[in-house]
């Protein structure tokens, strides 16, 4: 890895061909030093704290851990810390909670080595960095003309959940219960009821069924976007 650069990289990924890849984009410029690639949070916040990088590429989400914490946790270590999402998760559901959260972008991995290097180079002039899709359609929400999906008002519900509901949802999905997804989170099942019951009043679902089926119907949608 070049190490001549003084602008010091982060990378937190579990694939180890992308950041591989990543790795080798990065390299082709001089000003970056890659200081770690990580396949999770924990190991990647220990970096953090002791290198204080410039700049995080990450992916929202590896496995059960939450990414929109760990940002929060990155961004406590240094306010000026510039993060960029690399995900396969669409954006369409994630791109205003990680703005929210405090990163500064998000890619998708199939775009082209430019376009990535395009929205790593934004987030370094402290810029957002957002698709033109993606762009268009927050200004479109706050002028007041809320997005609509072909299931009516799911796409606005769904929203309208907090980060951890929707990591629960996510889960659901999966086909995860409450003792699983308890187990999986670490927290009690009282808890996750709790926040299920929660999910179920924002999304108008009025038994365990119900839920289930809007869980796969939107990770469907989610995929077909």
């Amino acid at each position: 890895m070049a190490k001549t650069g003084n602008i010091k990289v982060l990378i937190i990924d579990n694939h180890p061909l992308f950041i591989m890849g990543l790795s080798s984009l990065l390299e082709k410029t001089s000003k970056f030093n890659i200081i770690g690639t990580v396949e999770n949070y924990s190991n990647a916040l220990k970096i953090a704290e002791r290198e204080n990088p410039t700049l995080v590429l990450m992916e929202i989400r590896l496995g059960i851990e939450n990414g929109f914490d760990f940002i929060q946790k990155l961004k406590s270590i240094n306010p000026d810390i510039s993060i960029l999402i690399i995900s396969t998760l669409n954006e369409y559901f994630y791109s205003e909670r990680i703005l929210k959260s405090g990163a500064r972008g998000y890619v998708l991995k199939t775009e082209s080595a430019d376009t990535i290097m395009e929205a790593i180079n934004t987030v370094l002039d402290k810029k957002v960095y957002l698709s033109e899709n993606t762009r268009e359609r927050i200004l479109h929400s706050m002028e007041g003309n809320a997005d609509k999906d072909v299931n009516g008002d799911m796409t606005a519900s769904v929203q309208m959940l907090s980060n951890r509901e929707l990591q629960i949802f996510s889960l659901i999905a999966k086909g995860f219960g409450t003792i699983e997804i308890a187990s999986t989170l670490k927290l009690s099942t009282k808890t996750i009821d709790a926040h299920k019951e929660h999910i179920k009043r924002k999304l108008h679902c009025n038994t365990a069924h119900e839920l289930r089926h809007q869980a796969i119907e939107w990770a469907n949608h989610c995929d077909s976007l």
